[in-house]
C-alpha cells in the first residue's frame, strides 16, 4: 500500500515537472522567456490563484465538519511556519548576511500557491484545494511579518512594518470572498462561475511553465555545489513535514485533511523567495539556485511524505 501511494503521488508530481520541463525548453528556445514569465507571475498572483481559491470554497458543501476542517487547516498552516522557524533557527549563522537570510527564508516558506494547490487538486480534488486554502492565511501573515523582517533588516537595523500588505493581498482577499459564499451557501450563477473555473484551470500549467523559465536561467553546475541549499532541502522537505505530521496526528487529524496539510508542509521553497530577495537587494542568485535544488529534491520527497500521511 505504501509503495502504491508513493507511485500515485509521484505520478502527479511527475506530471507537474513535465510541464516545468516544457517551460525550461520554451525559455531556451526564446518561445516563452523569463521576461514573459514575470508578467505571468503577476497574472497568477493577482487573478488566477484567487480564482482557484474562490472555486474551491464554492465547490464545498457547508457543514459543521467542513467548517471545523477549515479552521484546523488554518491551525495546521500556523504549525508549519512555527515548526520551520524553530527547526531552522540553530542553522545558517556564519557567512554573508545577504545569503544567509535566503536560506532562513527558504526553510520556512513553501510554494503553497503555485505547487501546493495544483498538487492538492490532483491528489485530493476540490476538497484538497479547500483545505490547503486555509494555509494561505497563516502563510501571508508569517511572510509579511517574520519573512519581511528577515529580508528587510540589515545589520540589526529596524524596519517599518506595512500592515496594509498583510491584509490587502490576493490570497487573503480571495479567502475573504470565498468564505462567506461557503458559510452562507451562496450559489453563484453559471455565467459567473464558468469564467472563474476557466481562469482557475490556468493555475497549474502557467505556474509550472513559469517555474521552468526560472530554472533555465540557473547555473546548474553552481547550483549543485551550493552545499547549504541541501541543508535547506533537508529542513524544508523532511524535518518540517515529519514534525508537522506528528503534531497533526497528536491532535487527531486524519484522512484528506492530514494529507492536504502534509502536502502544504512538504512543499519546496516558495517562488516569492526570489521576489523578496530582488526587492530588498539580497543574494538573488542564491535564491534562484536554492529554489531550483529544493524543488528538484522535492520530486522524490513529496510523494514519500504524501504516502506516509495516507498510512497514518
Amino acid at each position: 500500500m505504501f509503495l502504491h501511494n508513493v507511485a500515485t503521488a509521484a505520478q502527479q508530481v511527475a506530471i507537474l515537472y513535465i510541464i516545468v520541463a516544457v517551460g525550461f525548453i520554451c525559455d531556451k528556445t526564446k518561445l516563452y522567456t523569463e521576461k514573459a514569465a514575470r508578467l505571468t507571475n503577476d497574472l497568477l498572483f493577482q487573478i488566477v490563484t484567487p480564482a482557484v481559491i474562490i472555486q474551491s470554497f464554492t465547490a464545498m458543501e457547508f457543514n459543521r465538519e467542513n467548517l471545523k476542517n477549515l479552521l484546523l487547516s488554518f491551525f495546521g498552516g500556523t504549525v508549519i511556519h512555527l515548526a520551520a522557524i524553530v527547526i531552522s533557527k540553530p542553522f545558517f549563522r556564519h557567512g554573508e548576511e545577504d545569503t544567509l537570510v535566503i536560506y532562513k527564508f527558504g526553510c520556512v516558506y513553501g510554494n503553497v500557491g503555485y505547487m501546493v494547490l495544483p498538487l492538492a487538486g490532483a491528489v485530493l480534488g476540490d476538497e484538497g484545494v479547500f483545505f490547503c486554502s486555509g494555509v494561505l492565511i497563516p502563510f501571508n501573515i508569517f511572510a509579511f511579518t517574520h519573512g519581511l523582517s528577515l529580508m528587510k533588516k540589515k545589520g540589526g537595523e529596524k524596519h517599518s512594518f506595512d500592515l496594509k500588505s498583510l491584509f490587502i493581498n490576493p490570497g487573503v482577499i480571495s479567502v475573504a470572498i470565498g468564505l462567506p459564499l461557503f458559510i452562507l451557501k451562496i450559489t453563484l450563477p453559471d455565467f459567473i462561475m464558468q469564467p472563474i473555473a476557466h481562469i482557475a484551470n490556468l493555475n497549474t500549467p502557467l505556474a509550472m511553465l513559469m517555474f521552468g523559465t526560472y530554472l533555465s536561467k540557473t547555473d546548474l553546475k553552481k547550483m549543485f555545489v551550493r552545499k547549504q541549499a541541501y541543508l535547506v532541502a533537508a529542513i524544508k522537505l523532511i524535518a518540517v513535514p515529519l514534525v508537522c505530521m506528528l503534531i497533526y496526528r497528536a491532535v487527531g487529524m486524519t484522512g484528506s485533511l492530514l494529507t492536504a496539510l502534509t502536502i502544504s508542509a512538504s512543499a519546496p521553497t516558495a517562488n516569492n523567495t526570489v521576489m523578496f530577495s530582488t526587492k530588498y537587494m539580497r543574494d538573488n542568485e542564491a535564491a534562484s539556485q536554492t529554489i531550483a535544488i529544493v524543488s528538484f529534491i522535492s520530486i522524490i520527497t513529496m510523494p514519500i511524505m504524501i504516502a506516509l500521511s495516507q498510512l497514518m
